[in-house]
């Protein structure tokens, strides 16, 4: 039942219900259709946050499965997967005898809408009373060989931004371009020196990866346009180049059109901030993996993935990890976001365990792990 955005109510009602046969307190969003679970333990201790995103995404299904769902929306992202892992979690969990609170939260509008940010504001990391001391979530992926866990200490993920650039000129007769003022070039070479910054102002180990991919200006070849737009992803994976980007990006732009004599505004608009994670979360990640299922089945990734992930902003408040599970079905899959994309689901007692496992670490003693 795959739903988009923020209001996800038929995903909600499906989620409470799972939810009902367990000891937990829900609480719900009021401004989106968020389900957190509190599943206290036997005494005082620390607090753990595990998280799921719930939204699909505006696409048609065209996997041919039996149960493929009709209509424009599709869970190309395996966020339905996600779900189920952090239900079963939660059952794994509440069989077993810990100190401590975990937190399980469901989270609506993660494809750019905001919805952690949401959550955040409304309180969800006071929900337990104590903070959390670590968070955790998984992503499977749909290209990725099926069952391996794959993550990394530090960026894991980019952040994402939007830089938003009108040009404004003047208007004119295309056969007198003197009497006017043409954003048209000025556009074009927006575009080069955009591509050229980001290439030799960033240190190439720590990259922006810039994609222009709007451009707009005018309604006819023989007018010269009163304006031009330019609208373009920036992609960059720290906290530094993330700042930077946004001074210096807009800087350029209007610098470059007051050089030819006309006006610029540009802004670089944040949607996602990079997933970072914290070293010991991530090496608690590793070990944890390579104890459940063995050394074949953990791979320590080189470099981040370019796709974005709000879970940022949930680590950039709790030390945690991001990690990913393959979950390839079939020879040449498609990968995330595809309306081919299917996901091997047998994945999920494995994910549920792993999520249960990290939580355990630091609710039980040692002895009891």
């Amino acid at each position: 039942m795959p739903e988009v955005g923020l209001d996800l109510p038929r995903t909600r009602d499906v989620l409470v219900e799972e939810l009902q046969d367990l000891p937990v307190q829900l609480v719900h969003g009021d401004k989106c259709t968020s389900v957190t679970a509190v599943l206290r333990g036997r005494g005082d201790g620390p607090v753990v946050l595990l998280r799921s995103d719930m939204d699909a995404l505006p696409i048609t299904e065209r996997t041919g499965l039996p149960y493929a769902v009709p209509g424009p929306a599709m869970h190309a992202c395996g966020h339905d997967l996600h779900m189920s892992a952090l239900v079963g979690a939660l059952r794994l969990l509440a069989s077993r005898e810990f100190d401590g609170t975990v937190i399980a939260a469901f989270q609506p509008g993660e494809e750019g809408h905001g919805g952690a940010a949401l959550m955040l504001a409304e309180g969800l990391l006071d929900v337990a009373g104590p903070p959390p001391i670590a968070a955790y979530a998984l992503h499977v992926i749909a290209d990725l060989p099926s069952g391996v866990v794959h993550g990394r200490s530090g960026p894991i993920m980019a952040a994402y931004g939007i830089l938003d650039v009108e040009i404004t000129g003047r208007g004119a007769h295309g056969g007198r371009p003197h009497e006017g003022a043409d954003p048209v070039p000025v556009l074009a070479e927006t575009v080069t020196a955009l591509h050229s910054y980001v290439d030799r102002r960033f240190d190439a180990f720590d990259p922006v990866v810039l994609t222009v991919g709007e451009l707009r200006a005018g309604h006819a070849p023989n007018v010269i346009a009163d304006s031009a737009t330019l609208r373009a992803g920036v992609r960059t994976f720290s906290e530094t180049n993330t700042a930077r980007v946004a001074a210096e990006l807009p800087r350029l732009v209007e610098n470059l059109a007051a050089a030819h004599g006309i006006t610029a505004t540009a802004v670089v608009r944040p949607v996602m901030g990079p997933t970072i994670n914290d070293p010991a979360a991530a090496a608690l990640v590793a070990a944890t993996a390579v104890r459940m299922f063995g050394p074949d089945r953990y791979v320590e990734l080189a470099r981040p993935r370019a796709g974005s992930e709000d879970f940022s902003e949930i680590l950039r408040r709790v030390p945690g990890a991001f990690l990913y599970v393959g979950a390839a079905d079939g020879e040449s899959p498609a990968g995330n976001h595809s309306p081919l994309s299917r996901f091997d689901d047998r994945v999920l007692p494995d994910a549920a365990g792993l999520l249960a496992a990290l939580a355990l670490h630091h609710l039980t003693p040692e002895r009891h792990r």
